[in-house]
Order: C-alpha cells, then sequence, then structure tokens
C-alpha cells in the first residue's frame, strides 16, 4: 500500500474537485439561480434529477467496465466532459438546454465518480482498499467545503452562470491532470503484478440478486441518499427557516464537509478495531439524530451546525463503508458489477431528492421537509439493525 500512497491521494484530489463541480455546486448557488433564471425550484432541480436518472441508469454498465479493466480509462477522461457539461450550464438558454446538459453530466457521474475510483481501487489493492477508499474520502470530504464558500465568491462576482463556468474551469485544470497521473502512476506499479484486463465473471449478479443483503443493503442506503440529498439540496433555505441569517447558513453548511472528514479520520484510526458494521450502525445513528436536531434547531438556530456535523459525519461514513459492506456481504467476486448494481437505489434516490424535496417545499413547506427526512433516518436504522449484522442473508 506504501508505495501507492502518492496516487491514492492524488486520486483524492481529482475526486474533491469533480464532486465541487458535478454534485456540489448546484446547491451552493441555487438561490443565485433561482434569482438570475427566473425558473422555478422545481424546474432547475430537474437537471440534477435527471442527471441522477442516467447516472443510474449507468452505472451497472460502468462497474462491468471496471472488472473489465476500463476504470482508469473513465477516470482519465470522463472529467473532460464534466468541465465542459459544466461551462455549458453556464450558457444554457432555455430550461431544455439546461435538462439536455444535465443528462450528459450523468454520463459523467457513473464514470468518474465515488462508485468508479472506489471500485478502481478496491480491484487493484484487494484488502488495502479500505484504507485507500477512507483516504480517497478523507479529502474530498472537503469538497462542500471549498464549494460552498466559492460558489458564493464566483456568483456574487460573476453571476451564478458564470459560477458554473467557473466550476467547469476548476474541473478542467485541477481534476483532470491529477486523475491521469494517479491512474498512470498505479498501472506502472502494478504491472508486473496484475493482468490489465481482467475476464468478466458470469452469474456473480445473478447470485447476488438472490440474497436478502444485496436488496437490504440498497435499501438502506437509498433512504439515507433520499434523505441526505433533499437536506443538502434545500440546505441554505432549511437553515434560513431555522432562523439563521445568510451567512450562518452558509458557514453552517460549509462545516458539512469537515464533518465527514472527522467522521472517516475516526474509521482511519480505529479501522483496526472497529468493524464495517459497527461503523455502519454508528453511522445511521448520527444520521437519525441530526434529522432530531434540525428539526428542534427553530428553538436554538445555533443547532444547525450540530446537525451538520451529526449529517456529515454521517452521511459522509457511509459512502465510505457501502464498497467494504458489499465486499464483506456479497463477495469480491465480479466486484464492480454488483458494486454498482447496489449503488442504483441511491443514485435514483438522489436523482428523485430535488424534484422530491421541491414537492415536500411545496406541499407542507420546511416542517413537511424534516418529518420526512426524520422518518426516512428511522427506516434505514432500523434495516440496518435487522440486516447489517447476519452476513448470512
Amino acid at each position: 500500500m506504501s508505495r501507492a500512497n502518492a496516487p491514492v491521494w492524488a486520486l483524492a484530489v481529482g475526486q474533491t474537485l469533480t464532486y465541487a463541480g458535478v454534485y456540489y455546486a448546484f446547491p451552493a448557488i441555487l438561490p443565485d439561480l433561482l434569482a438570475e433564471t427566473g425558473w422555478s425550484a422545481a424546474e432547475l432541480a430537474a437537471g440534477p434529477t435527471l442527471g441522477f436518472l442516467v447516472m443510474a441508469a449507468l452505472t451497472p454498465f460502468t462497474g462491468r467496465w471496471v472488472d473489465r479493466g476500463w476504470g482508469g480509462e473513465m477516470l482519465t477522461y470522463t472529467p473532460i466532459l464534466a468541465a465542459l457539461g459544466m461551462a455549458l450550464l453556464g450558457w444554457a438558454p432555455s430550461l431544455i438546454w439546461w435538462l439536455v446538459i444535465w443528462a450528459l453530466l450523468g454520463l459523467v457521474q457513473a464514470t468518474c465518480l465515488y462508485e468508479t475510483c472506489f471500485a478502481f481501487l478496491t480491484r487493484r489493492l484487494g484488502d488495502d482498499a479500505r484504507l485507500a477508499i477512507t483516504r480517497v474520502t478523507l479529502v474530498a470530504g472537503f469538497s462542500g467545503t471549498l464549494t460552498f464558500p466559492l460558489g458564493a465568491l464566483l456568483a456574487r462576482n460573476f453571476g451564478a452562470q458564470g459560477a458554473l463556468i467557473g466550476f467547469g474551469l476548476l474541473i478542467l485544470f485541477g481534476a483532470v491532470p491529477v486523475n491521469a497521473w494517479a491512474v498512470r502512476t498505479l498501472r506502472r506499479m502494478e504491472r508486473a503484478e496484475a493482468p490489465r484486463r481482467n475476464p468478466p465473471e458470469p452469474g456473480a449478479l445473478h447470485d447476488a440478486l438472490r440474497r436478502l443483503a444485496f436488496w437490504g443493503i440498497s435499501a438502506i442506503f437509498a433512504l439515507v441518499w433520499l434523505n441526505h440529498g433533499i437536506l443538502l439540496t434545500f440546505i441554505l433555505m432549511l437553515f434560513q427557516d431555522r432562523g439563521a441569517s445568510v451567512a450562518m447558513a452558509t458557514i453552517a453548511a460549509a462545516c458539512i464537509g469537515p464533518a465527514q472528514v472527522a467522521g472517516r479520520a475516526v474509521l482511519l484510526i480505529f479501522a483496526a478495531r472497529l468493524s464495517n458494521v459497527r461503523a455502519s450502525l454508528w453511522s445511521l445513528a448520527s444520521v437519525l439524530v441530526a434529522g432530531v436536531i434540525l428539526w428542534v434547531a427553530g428553538w436554538l438556530p445555533a443547532l444547525i451546525f450540530v446537525f451538520a456535523m451529526l449529517q456529515g459525519a454521517g452521511a459522509g461514513l457511509l459512502s465510505n463503508l457501502r464498497p467494504m459492506l458489499v465486499a464483506d456481504h456479497l463477495g469480491r467476486r465480479g466486484f464492480g458489477t454488483i458494486s454498482g448494481a447496489v449503488a442504483v437505489s441511491p443514485i435514483l434516490a438522489s436523482a428523485a431528492a430535488p424534484s422530491v424535496g421541491a414537492a415536500l417545499l411545496g406541499v407542507g413547506g420546511p416542517g413537511l421537509i424534516y418529518a420526512a427526512g426524520l422518518s426516512m433516518a428511522a427506516a434505514a436504522m432500523a434495516l440496518g439493525l435487522w440486516i447489517l449484522p447476519n452476513r448470512q442473508t
């Protein structure tokens, strides 16, 4: 693992910058987009929703491509499309173009974000992948911390659409070169140890689909990602509803990133003593308590910082642990394909989150979002207690 340290850290930087553009930029500048475009929150949210739907449709295929040795190519080249897509969003003249460009970004999200990166590392590093994945997410957890203040700065100086172009440039000149170097370096190290292309492993996904663990893990992560996606998309509005000022809401939203990093640092420190199952259950509990805290923050707005820390730590750790839970409960045979299939449900949940959140906001206001988020967290916790401790499911 020591020889792979530098390229793993480089992939971490690449993931940080790519997530800043294609994932966090939208919620970071959503209030500015609403004011500048004149489109409704539901119309704007339809873009990321469509992107996630495309991502969900393609992720099982990208998992197979990783199994066949194409993960490096996806991590190297598709961020270029991400940069192009973000820049084009800044010039979108109409809502239809906004949707078309987000569909392109869905292709990018399926090929160069965590799912592909984690499968790429798991295929190449085996048992060392947990440490490598933790390191990647340790750094990438700062993506939100980077994006919210950067988005505010760019939007203030160049407008919301100019900010989107700025995020595209960040990916092009930041993520693309570090990803290319990391992939090339890892492959150079492995050339004598493993074949460049791996044969397909037929039957692995079929066997996994017959296991309760597959469906249980999928449901847990769908619930958490729907919860997290809704809250993240409307986080600035929700924090202001709790009584926070714009500045306070922005600072609190930026705390989610450091919270993710803090949670992952704890996992790194206690990796030898903390099983994947126990870490997952603690993470689910953190998301559940965060929902309670957000609800009562109306009486004490400063509690939004506690919410940000608990929500960030819980969701951040779970994104780390998902590939490990898949490997533990469903095995490593056909890992990329199976992991990609498990990822479909949380991706669909993320796809639905902006539109579901907008609908909840329209029907019942922020209060309905708080109630729905808490219900999702409670259901995920119950499923985790039932499914995760038993590897025979």
